[in-house]
């Protein structure tokens, strides 16, 4: 009775998702927002999900209409795509049903076997191709320049970068460089998961100008010096125990910010942690902050409260910092942890919106996004990127998300396999 309950609201979801690509649709011939630029983000089974939500989230930033179109083949489930580390996703439409249609750009994630699945649908290939042709801006980002993009003969005569164990599969024609984003006329290419903002960031300025791209990239607060090791400010040390593989909660409402909370997700079980994303809204599916990726949570809060966690951690976004707040059960749950000195944080609004309302900073250093930092009764840590206090862990924003989850590893796991992941994704 459950799976079936679940399969149908995974095509309710589905279906709900093509009705607002639908709407946009209409919009647009209405005459209203007809200056905006049009995104293509194709994604499939595997695709790495930090790139794919980086890149969407961005240009949604930038003021593009967005449209995250799924290369697999039809399934029972609609629209729903398992991109990789048990990531689930509803896109908004197929690529096979955007054929003819025209965009600014068309812009791929990596991620294997994502790469390979993109690579192997005709539709994309064929729409790709017809849009280069024509002068349009394209990019891919991960494995996808070479397992994709060079496999379809579109890097020819360019330099391009990829992931770099995947470098050797570049085709002959292409130049490759080792750089963390490579942009050659109408291509733009980049490495890896820790590079997917600056992927991101480098297409908003080609797309548009460079004053957008700073635009954009304020408010996410970037590093500002990319490819350095992350650092963190950390009080009051305090080992963070835990008996076998960490068992961490990651809640998600509507409105959550969703390159925070894939960051924490991707990079912690990257890591060797069991992560559980729990739902505080009244079904599974969430709709993130930027409307542009509509994430399936792996069970309901009531559920996930059967269960004991080594580390709760939020995720931002006001909307879903709100919603939150104002969930007795989750607050009642973060006090409980606090209090029995267990690790707990929170990232850009959640700290203000959430912890510092419910008493959960009393006597606590914390950082938080920057214009909410006033809200924080000390405020006296907020400089910082990331802020470890004893059992408490925060952040600011969007882009310093990876760096909080590096910072989380780093406390579960120690320094070594915290370095290791953040090479692995390219962080550093």
């Amino acid at each position: 009775m459950a799976a079936v309950a679940a399969t149908s609201l995974v095509r309710r979801a589905a279906a709900a998702a093509s009705s607002r690509l639908l709407l946009a649709r209409a919009f647009a011939s209405s005459g209203g927002g007809e200056t905006a630029k049009r995104v293509l983000v194709p994604v499939a089974a595997g695709t790495e999900p930090i790139e794919a939500a980086a890149t969407a989230d961005i240009l949604n930033r930038a003021g593009a209409r967005v449209t995250v179109a799924t290369a697999d083949p039809t399934r029972d489930d609609g629209l729903v795509v398992e991109a990789a580390y048990g990531v689930k996703l509803v896109a908004d439409s197929r690529v096979a049903d955007l054929e003819g249609e025209v965009f600014d750009l068309i812009a791929l994630p990596g991620g294997m076997p994502g790469s390979v699945n993109l690579r192997d649908c005709k539709a994309l290939e064929k729409m790709v191709k017809k849009h280069a042709e024509n002068g349009g801006l394209y990019g891919a980002i991960c494995a996808a320049p070479a397992v994709t993009l060079a496999y379809w003969g579109m890097l020819k005569g360019l330099k391009a970068t990829c992931y770099p164990s995947f470098m050797e599969k570049f085709t002959a024609e292409v130049i490759p460089v080792n750089s963390r984003v490579v942009v050659d006329r109408n291509a733009v290419t980049s490495q890896g998961p820790g590079t997917a903002i600056e992927f991101a960031l480098a297409l908003v300025e080609q797309l548009y100008d460079k004053e957008k791209m700073e635009e954009v990239a304020g408010p996410l607060y970037v590093r500002p010096q990319h490819g350095a090791e992350y650092t963190l400010e950390e009080l009051n040390s305090l080992d963070w125990k835990c008996s076998g593989a960490p068992q961490v909660l990651v809640p998600v409402a509507n409105g959550s910010e969703e390159m925070e909370a894939l960051n924490l997700i991707d990079v912690l079980r990257r890591a060797g942690a069991n992560v559980t994303v729990a739902s505080v809204e009244d079904k599974l599916q969430i709709v993130t902050r930027r409307h542009k990726f509509n994430l399936i949570a792996d069970m309901m809060l009531d559920e996930a409260l059967k269960m004991q966690f080594d580390l709760i951690v939020m995720p931002g976004g006001l909307p879903g910092a709100q919603k939150f707040s104002s969930t007795k059960k989750l607050v009642d749950l973060l006090k409980k942890q606090a209090e029995s000195n267990k690790p707990y944080g929170a990232i850009c609004a959640s700290p203000a919106h959430v912890l510092e309302p419910h008493g959960l900073l009393k006597g606590k250093k914390a950082t938080a996004f920057p214009p909410m930092s006033h809200l924080l009764t000390d405020q006296s840590a907020c400089k910082h990127r990331v802020v470890i206090d004893g059992n408490l862990i925060t952040s600011r924003a969007p882009g310093t998300a990876t760096e909080f989850a590096l910072a989380i590893v780093e406390k579960l796991f120690g320094r070594e396999k915290a370095v290791s992941v953040a090479k692995e994704i390219i962080f550093m």
